[in-house]
This record gives C-alpha cells, structure tokens and sequence, in this order.
C-alpha cells in the first residue's frame, strides 16, 4: 500500500462524520440547523460532494452573537491562569488531532499534505503562544505626573467575528481565535463558505478541551447573508477579517452604522527584487518556494519576480527548468508540491490569465495550462517579458502564477516594486548591506524581508499598508486589537482644584 492508499484510507474515516450529518452551526455549545437550507462542500480534487452544509443567515448570526454575548462576562472575569489552561488543552488536542485536520483540509481545499501536515501544527502553535501570554495581557503602564499617579490597563472589547479565508483556513482561524480567547474576548467564526471542514473541526477540539458553550460560535454560510450580518450585528464590536480587498472595503461600510472596530488582512501583489549581487542559487529557491507551494494561493506570496537586467536572461532559464519540474497531483500524495486550486470560479480565474498575458505580449515561459477535467489542476505558470503596467503585473492572480519583470538600477527597481495598489510584503535578495538598508526603508510594505522566504515569528507585526490592509496581527499589536485600553488617575495628595461658582 501506498502512503497516497494509506492517507485515502484515513481521510474517509474522517470524513464518515461530516457525510453522515453533515456541518452545522454550532451555537452556544449546540449544533444548529441553517436558517437559509444548505449548501454543499465539495472537493476540488475531483469535484465530489463532501457534505451538506449548514447555511446560516441573520437569524443565526443573531443567535451566535447573543450567545457571545451572554458568555463574555464569564469567560473575560474567569481568572487568566485558568484560561491559560484552558487555552494549552486546546493546543494539545490540535496536536493530537493533526493528522485529521490536515487531510480533512487538503481534501477540503486541494493543498499538498507537505504543506498542511506543518500547518495543522503551526495553528497549536498560535494556540499555545497567546496562551502565555494571558496572564500579562491586561498590563500596562505607570505614568506619574505632578499631583495624579496614573495607570493604565487594557480589557477585552467584547465579543467580536471572525472571517477566515479559503486557502489555509486552520491555521489562519487560529491566528485571529487564539488571541481573541487570549484577550478574553467571545468569537463568532463565519469561515469561508469554501472550505467549511476544519473550522467544524476547531470548534469540536476547542469545547472538548473546556472552552465553555458559547465563547467560541461558529456560523457557516455566504459573505452576503452571514458575513454581512455579522459585520452589522451590534453586539459584535470587531470584525478580524483575511481575505480580498475588495471584500474589505465592504466589511468596513457595513460596520459603520455600529462604529465596528477592523483588523482586515488584505491582499497582495507582491515583489521579489533580485539584485546581481545576490547569493542566486538561495534565491532561486526562495522565489520558487513563496509563489508555487501553497498552490500560489497565499497573501504574501511573491507574485512579481523583479530581476536586475544584467542576471535576467540566466536566472530565467533555471526559473523555467525549475517550474516545469513541479510536481502536480494528488494533495494526499506526499510527493505532491502542487495540487488543485480551491473552486471552479477561481480556476476559471486563474486561468483566464494565460490568455490575458499573451494578449497584452508577455511569453509564456513555462506552464500555461489546464490539467485533465478530474479537478481543478493547472500547471504553475511564469510569464516573461513583462512589465509592470501589464495585467498580470497589477491584479492580484491568487495562483501559481509569477510574473518576471527586468530592472536595471536600484531607483528602477524601488519604482516598479512600489507602482502597484498594495503594500503587504515584500522580499529583497542582495549583499549590499547599505542598499538593504536604503531600500527597505524606502519599500512600501508592511513586512520585508531580507535574504529569505516569509519566514513567520509570533512576537512580530503581521499586516500591510495601502490596499493590503489596516492593522497587524501577532504579539501584542494582537491584544491591540482585541482590548481596550483603560486610563486611571489616582489623586497623590490634596492639590488645587478650581472653585466656581464662589464669590
């Protein structure tokens, strides 16, 4: 037997659920029925059905949020060292149950198990580092003046929603939950409506592991009746958003009305420059890593390959050989380092870009293709002889997809890396350490990185500036988000106050 048989085999033990039942809402503690019906999961390895799913609306997102509501008090005074315990079993029952949620996410989304094996793990991770930080989070400052002693503390804001995307939806639930809880917040979770099965899997771990009914609900269903609903409930004080810009900008109008408080994670096109001073061969590798594996479908990915002129032509023929070396197949497959994009819209997508990038004259230099009919498999793509005004240089492909583009000077390249809507990452390969520093401060990015991949640390800032975001996720700029801060000012002695109203 195979290790492809073996995972197969698993994956339909724990899959047995789900196509017995189905997914429902879970909602203070209960499985609920939709409001709206169902919809049905399916997979983009072969377009089967998975389950039916519960389609939430209003009236569910009211119910969830009246539940947050109602266990906020409990959980935000229950004390911090027990809800650091509480938030430990979590991460451990992750761990335990990590096989079961990567296979039931690379069937879910089409991802490689190389990749979601790690991320099933990371999303512990998230669990157990916000843990740690519960008993600190409330802390804050002494600030002495003349005649006051004041202090500050920093409480939970509420309850507050969650919307989780599509392409690695555990790992990037867990990264907005874990703090949440950390803070002593109460959540409704509205996962992406593509990719239902791990977040069914959270909640389950998550109140087997004591989280009471309640503070953590979750709804399934459609951005337009679910997450709309939930970003205009008034009960709900935050929205943490991943996803498209555009949907961003939505959520915000819809808050409004309730002055909603927003973290939203936007997307990105971003840029890999490529100096000729640059260690090339872990380059090469790193270019390779941030734009094909994940499926292309990542955020930060390194979209745009800017590569000084004079290295151009020879690092693109190893990009090409190297490229058309991937292997695509089966996402259980562990030999598998590209799978199936998520949904037959978006690989209509993505794949409307082969013909828009010969039509506005770039070349096709490796991929460029469909693969069979069974799912929704193509082949990772490069384009050369672009430029920066061309389509696929500007709008954001979501795919296996990278866009080359020459530059010449150091001025050139900073100008074509920051002529672009959005701002979220950007990576920059040379040994010049004065040109590092020149660049880098003038790159218009929320996070760059240096000689290496994204390479992600819990305690650092997670966001993007322009188009790709407000906000940042990680370390303390997480419970930034989730809390308020409170001012106290306590009066050290009988000073002056001023008298009105004596003659």
């Amino acid at each position: 037997m195979t290790v492809l048989d073996d995972n197969l085999g698993k994956l339909a033990t724990f899959l047995e659920p789900f196509r017995d039942i189905g997914i429902r809402n879970r909602i203070a503690g209960q499985d609920v029925a939709g409001s709206e019906g169902v919809f049905q999961s399916t997979s983009p390895v072969d377009k089967s059905v998975i389950c039916d799913v519960a389609r939430g609306g209003a009236q569910d997102i009211d119910a969830a949020a009246r539940a947050a509501a109602d266990a906020f008090a409990e959980w935000r005074d229950m004390p911090a060292t027990r809800r650091r315990e509480i938030l430990h079993a979590v991460a451990d029952a992750i761990e335990t149950r990590a096989e079961e949620i990567a296979l039931c996410e690379c069937w879910d989304t089409g991802q490689a198990v190389r990749f979601m094996s790690k991320a099933a793990l990371r999303g512990a991770e998230n669990f157990r580092y916000f843990a740690d930080q519960v008993v600190q989070a409330r802390d804050g400052q002494h600030l002495r003046s003349p005649s006051l002693m004041n202090v500050t503390t920093r409480v939970p804001i509420g309850p507050v929603g969650v919307i989780t995307p599509w392409n690695t939806p555990f790992m990037l639930s867990t990264w907005k939950i874990a703090p949440a809880l950390a803070a002593g917040c109460t959540v409704v979770h509205k996962p992406a409506e593509a990719s239902p099965l791990t977040a069914r899997l959270l909640v389950e771990i998550a109140e087997q592991a004591g989280l009471p009914p309640g503070v953590l609900n979750t709804v399934n269903g459609f951005g337009e009746e679910a997450g709309k609903a939930l970003c205009e409930h008034p009960a709900i004080r935050a929205i943490a958003f991943v996803g498209e810009s555009r949907t961003g900008s939505l959520i915000t109008r819809q808050g409004a009305d309730t002055l909603k408080r927003n973290h939203l994670e936007l997307g990105g096109k971003n840029p890999v420059i490529v100096f000729e001073d640059a260690d090339l061969d872990r380059a090469l590798d790193a270019v390779i890593f941030m734009i094909y594996s994940i499926n292309g479908e990542r955020c930060t990915s390194s979209s745009r390959l800017l590569v000084q002129d004079s290295i151009r032509e020879a690092f693109e023929a190893k990009l090409a050989e190297r490229v058309n070396a991937i292997r695509v197949g089966h996402p259980l497959d562990p030999a598998t380092e590209v799978g199936p994009l998520i949904s037959e819209e978006h690989y209509r997508k993505v794949t409307s870009y082969f013909d828009i990038a010969r039509e506005d004259g770039a070349t096709v230099a490796a991929g460029g293709e469909k693969i069979g009919e069974a799912g929704y498999f193509v082949r990772p793509t490069l384009f050369t002889n672009a430029t920066n005004q061309m389509r696929i240089a500007r709008e954001e492909i979501f795919g296996p997809v990278l866009t080359s583009i020459p530059f010449s000077t150091e001025d050139a390249a900073l100008q074509i890396a920051n002529d672009t809507a959005y701002g979220l990452t950007a990576y920059l390969w040379t040994n010049d350490l004065t040109r590092a520093l020149r660049f880098t401060d003038r790159l218009e990015a929320g996070m760059i990185w240096v000689n290496s991949e994204n390479v992600r640390h819990l305690p650092t800032p997670f966001g993007g500036v322009k188009a790709s975001g407000i906000g940042r996720d990680g370390g303390d700029w997480s419970f930034e988000f989730y809390m308020e801060q409170k001012h106290i000012g306590f009066a050290t002695g009988a000073h002056q106050i001023p008298r009105l109203g004596v003659q």
